[in-house]
């Protein structure tokens, strides 16, 4: 008889050393709360947040463990170099990578800046492709990792009534990074994926409900098959499970959590 397996242990991430860039507050934070809920120590990588940052490491060190914050832009090449350095230096390894950091500028086509655009991507992609390169630098040396791209519904359709083209092509081709880092790095044990949210209520969403009820409620909501928008807790699950050995056999996909918004 083959011996029984032990399921719920396939999501313990207990010992396991995790970043999550842009991880301060809204999705990036309950993204962190969920991994060291599973016994991970977290990196919470932020660029200007550093007082709410250093807070929950705090409450994430609470019943023990190792997290801790660093300051860096993942856009500045230098900063990211540090923000791996420092890792290595604290832990001498990284099993697990959410790169959550981002940013949105909104603005019709015709008129749209070219700082604002390369704002966008350096941001959204640049900083994704950096921090992959220089943490999958130690995953490759450990022959091991997980590394979890926080991409978009918005890489796989076009948003309305707002318009945001420049962050529409970014989520896009992370996307594709995600695939082609999955399959370079497959070698190496390193798993790649993306998690594509649908509209989730953070902050900024909060911020345009005051301001655009009838957008949120009448275009974000209706759009989806399930009439409503989503939380940060509804994307946790997704998180834990790709970087958890529950997904050793999954790598580069886009995991779409959108209420069903894309199946029309």
């Amino acid at each position: 008889m083959a011996p029984k397996r032990d399921y719920a242990r396939m999501f313990d991430l207990t010992g396991r050393k995790a970043i999550v860039t842009g991880g301060s507050r809204g999705i990036g934070r309950a993204l962190a709360e969920a991994l060291a809920a599973h016994g991970a120590d977290v990196c919470v990588v932020v660029r200007s947040t550093l007082p709410q940052a250093e807070e929950l490491v705090a409450e994430l060190n609470a019943g023990g463990g190792d997290s801790f914050a660093i300051q860096a832009d993942v856009a500045d090449p230098a900063d990211v170099e540090r923000l791996a350095a420092g890792v290595e230096a604290r832990w001498g390894r990284a099993d697990i990578l959410v790169n959550n950091a981002g940013t949105i500028y909104p603005g019709d086509a015709e008129t749209y800046a070219l700082s604002d655009w390369r704002a966008t991507m350096a941001t959204n992609l640049d900083g994704v492709f950096l921090v992959s390169q220089a943490i999958g630098r130690l995953m490759i040396r450990q022959k091991s990792g997980s590394i979890i791209n926080i991409g978009s519904m918005s890489g796989r359709i076009v948003n309305w009534p707002f318009k945001h083209s420049a962050y529409n092509v970014s989520k896009a081709a992370v996307h594709m990074l995600t695939k082609c880092l999955a399959t370079e790095w497959a070698e190496h044990n390193i798993r790649v994926n993306a998690l594509a949210p649908g509209y989730i209520l953070t902050e900024l969403t909060e911020e345009v409900l005051r301001e655009n009820p009838d957008v949120v409620n009448n275009h974000w909501a209706k759009s989806a098959v399930q009439n409503r928008i989503g939380t940060v807790d509804e994307l946790a699950g997704s998180v834990v499970y790709l970087a958890s050995d529950a997904a050793s056999f999954t790598t580069g996909e886009i995991h779409t959590v959108d209420g069903g918004l894309t199946l029309r």
